[in-house]
């Protein structure tokens, strides 16, 4: 979901893209590092994924300048059986060894209709949608996840336990843009506390707890989130832990618990974060035809049926498309925080200033 908050201000699609991949490059990371993690960055600021869009550069930035992150990183890629595999990402910033890790489910998915790689050595990798997003414009039915260092709290919990723990899903919809579902198994991921805090703007109801586990609204109070679902929240609980099991169980790295925390303050010791992609061919199983004509029907019934006064139903994808599109034509928005971080590294660097508009 996206926000439009006060403080804001604008920047051109490519002059961000253009920043931000000149910035990585600048502090020594190689180019496959800085495509991929600018790739990353930008797929969600486009589609208002702001938590993890390019506000998380400077972060990005201090870790690989400070060797938590890997700047020329040495994968190795193991296939373990027909359809799965192993990807050692040599402690890279976390977009290169997904991307990497998705591009050979694709190929295994297409020798054997599924492609499923687990992922070590790695780190935190932004966006989870970015990864199934280029499975889906490949043909494929796609699957992400990764854990993170512990900050949800469990169900009626007053500690913290699981990461965000994200989960996405993408597949074609016969239509120029998939079917697209990216979500954290919190309430919010805490990287939107962190631009709630930049904005001084209120977190929503039942997203956050103090450090006594009391809900709070305050972005400055908050130390750990709700998991999602509210007065359900023993099923964004449970989905925390699928993620857990698959990035963490099935590739023998660490739990949520036992990762380093993201904010530091060590940005010298890898984090040894795990990761999960899958990949299904829709030839495999219907096929693709058939698989397409099933989409294209199912979202039909769905953005067609009956909505309540003064709302519009929408499938998965529907809101991120339409904000990509506002954003192509008007510019990515950046709140104060990242606005001097961004200055401060080109000063550091010897690089010109990022240029920014007026709010739109």
């Amino acid at each position: 979901m996206t926000n439009t908050f006060a403080g804001t201000t604008r920047a051109d699609v490519s002059d961000v893209s253009t920043f931000v991949r000149a910035v990585l490059l600048g502090i020594g990371a190689d180019e496959a590092t800085a495509d991929a993690c600018r790739d990353s960055l930008m797929h969600g600021s486009i589609h208002g994924v702001d938590s993890h869009g390019v506000r998380l550069m400077p972060h990005y930035a201090k870790a690989l300048k400070g060797g938590r992150l890997n700047k020329t990183p040495k994968m190795k890629f193991t296939r373990t059986r027909a359809g799965s595999g192993m990807l050692d990402g040599d402690d890279a910033q976390g977009a290169l060894p997904t991307y990497t890790a998705m591009d050979h489910a694709c190929d295994l998915a297409r020798e054997a209709g599924i492609g499923a790689v687990g992922i070590t050595n790695s780190s935190h990798f932004g966006p989870a949608g970015a990864y199934t997003l280029r499975a889906a414009k490949k043909g494929m039915l796609a699957f992400s996840t990764c854990n993170s260092d512990s900050f949800v709290r469990l169900h009626d919990g007053a500690s913290r336990f699981h990461g965000t723990n994200p989960i996405s899903v993408a597949i074609p919809s016969g239509a120029a843009d998939p079917w697209l579902m990216d979500m954290a198994t919190s309430s919010v991921p805490f990287n939107r506390v962190e631009l709630y805090r930049s904005l001084n703007a209120s977190l929503p109801e039942n997203a956050a707890s103090d450090e006594n586990g009391v809900d709070t609204t305050d972005p400055h109070a908050a130390a750990m989130l709700a998991p999602m679902g509210g007065f359900f929240g023993f099923k964004g609980a449970a989905l925390g832990g699928v993620a857990e099991i698959f990035s963490a169980v099935m590739t023998g790295t660490r739990l949520s618990p036992d990762i380093a925390p993201m904010g530091g303050p060590d940005f010298s010791t890898p984090r040894n974060c795990g990761a999960f992609v899958i990949a299904l061919d829709p030839e495999a199983f219907a096929g693709s035809e058939l698989v397409k004509a099933a989409m294209v029907r199912y979202l039909d019934l769905l953005r067609n049926s009956p909505a309540r006064p003064g709302t519009k139903v929408m499938a998965p994808g529907d809101r991120e498309w339409a904000e990509a599109a506002r954003r192509r034509a008007d510019g990515i928005p950046l709140d104060p925080v990242t606005l001097d971080g961004f200055a401060a590294l080109a000063d550091e660097l010897g690089m010109d200033r990022l240029v920014v508009t007026d709010q739109k």
